[in-house]
């Protein structure tokens, strides 16, 4: 079994004891939907959480979006209805809906897939780069993070030891342009 296997074994686990209901995951075909819809492939570990997990429905807080579906938000139509010039960067996929307009998004562009904070609340006169940070440096280390309950959004952790504050996405202003 490798590192991603079991990493993904735990997350299905947890999903299944939180959900109290059963998961359908991701059909290849959708996933290929999505990925011509997008107009970029999902990250390997990303594809595979929808497809052995569930098609969203568990994770984190209001957990993460559904990748497709015939009706209701999904991480492709909120992709959609977010792209606009110098705001959201391309191919930079909402996975999940923290409310007050905040989302984690994965940047699909890179190899590593980093987790990122869109939060528009704190921007200052449509500096939009102010509003994305860097939430883990891969997918692989956020989904990590929610195991263990030592996520910056788990109030009881937010000064406790091993938290760590998102911090300002370096490349949003270059990624904006």
């Amino acid at each position: 079994m490798t590192e991603q296997d079991d990493l993904l074994s735990r997350v299905a686990a947890r999903a299944r004891q939180e959900s109290g209901a059963a998961l359908t995951p991701a059909t290849p075909e959708q996933i290929k939907e999505a990925e011509t819809s997008l107009g970029f492939s999902l990250p390997p570990l990303l594809a595979r959480l929808y497809q052995e997990v569930g098609n969203g429905g568990f994770g984190p807080d209001y957990q993460l979006l559904p990748l497709i579906a015939s009706e209701g938000q999904t991480a492709v139509s909120t992709y959609h209805a977010e792209q606009a010039p110098h705001q959201w960067p391309t191919g930079v996929l909402p996975i999940l809906h923290w409310g007050c307009a905040m989302y984690a998004a994965v940047d699909c562009t890179v190899p590593q897939a980093p987790v990122l904070l869109f939060e528009p609340n704190v921007i200052a006169e449509d500096n939009w780069s102010d509003a994305w940070f860097l939430d883990a440096d891969n997918l692989s280390h956020w989904l990590r993070t929610w195991l263990s309950g030592k996520a910056w959004y788990l109030d009881e952790e937010m000064t406790g030891e091993g938290y760590s504050a998102p911090q300002p996405w370096p490349q949003a202003k270059h990624r904006l342009t």
